[in-house]
């Protein structure tokens, strides 16, 4: 594994692998890697040449910096994970690379609906700070493929729009949510969470299965609200929403429609760290 930390260093190895019409793979992370990240870099190194992983803590996608700085950063396990996993490039950057004339000096993308809805709604100009540093890197790495993982289903609608509304010719693949045995969603979160909070965030979990096996029969209205008192009483600090969706546009739905294909998505607070998952339902 090579390790690059300046973008002149990377582009100019980018070029070369371009030049020998190598197909490359990209995996962007904010590293504190776990089994959900190393199943993407597996799925590009089947799917593609040459596999490129990022780790960067991006500022601008935190809309509380106390979160920020709480991050979890790991960097010699994610090293060490990388080279175990055969990992062809790693690119290591700091702000000043991603961010050459600052944080503030960002460009801002019109993303519609997505912006303001679900995550968009809890979390203000956390996708725009998304949008800000994937394009930047994809400038940096030209990839043909980008992996992202499902868990940050919304995340992946954004970068889709993204790739749309700046004509970016690289392919989205969105990877299937790593799970625990036990169904509880890996992330980078989880590093700080305690045990028992880890049981009970399983809670999360056994609502969105709750969900897709009475889609049929309960109110889309009965299903969410049951959903966020059973996450209440098995802990959660707070829930900001348990919801169902369109699944390619995550525009609202009310009723079961057997032709719509539907995913339900959770937020909610266990202790002082905020989890997020979801479930396609049909």
């Amino acid at each position: 594994m090579i390790l690059y930390k300046t973008v002149q260093d990377i582009r100019s190895q980018i070029k070369t692998l371009k030049e020998k019409n190598q197909k490359i793979g990209f995996v962007p992370t904010m590293g504190a890697l776990h089994e959900g990240h190393l199943s993407l870099i597996r799925q590009s190194k089947q799917q593609t040449d040459v596999t490129v992983c990022s780790v960067f803590v991006n500022p601008t996608q935190f809309n509380d910096i106390k979160d920020f700085e709480k991050y979890p950063v790991t960097i010699e396990k994610d090293i060490m994970l990388l080279e175990q996993e055969k990992v062809d490039i790693l690119f290591l950057p700091a702000v000043i690379e991603i961010y050459p004339n600052g944080v503030n000096e960002v460009k801002h993308y019109e993303l519609g609906y997505l912006e303001n809805i679900l995550e968009g709604k809890y979390r203000p100009g956390h996708f725009q700070g998304v949008c800000q540093v994937v394009h930047r890197l994809l400038e940096i790495v030209q990839p043909d493929a980008l992996f992202m993982g499902q868990k940050d289903y919304q995340q992946c609608m954004v970068i889709k729009k993204l790739l749309e509304i700046e004509q970016i010719n690289t392919e989205l693949i969105i990877v299937p949510t790593k799970r625990e045995a036990d169904g509880l969603a890996l992330s980078s979160r989880n590093m700080r969470l305690s045990d028992g909070a880890k049981e009970e965030a399983l809670a999360i979990y056994k609502t969105l299965n709750h969900i897709k096996n009475n889609i049929q029969s309960t109110s889309f209205e009965e299903l969410t609200q049951n959903g966020a008192d059973f996450l209440l009483n098995e802990g959660f600090s707070k829930v900001d929403y348990v919801a169902i969706a369109d699944a390619n546009t995550l525009e609202p739905v009310e009723k079961y429609d057997p032709g719509q294909k539907l995913v339900a998505l959770i937020a909610a607070f266990k202790d002082p760290v905020r989890l997020i998952d979801n479930m396609t339902l049909n």
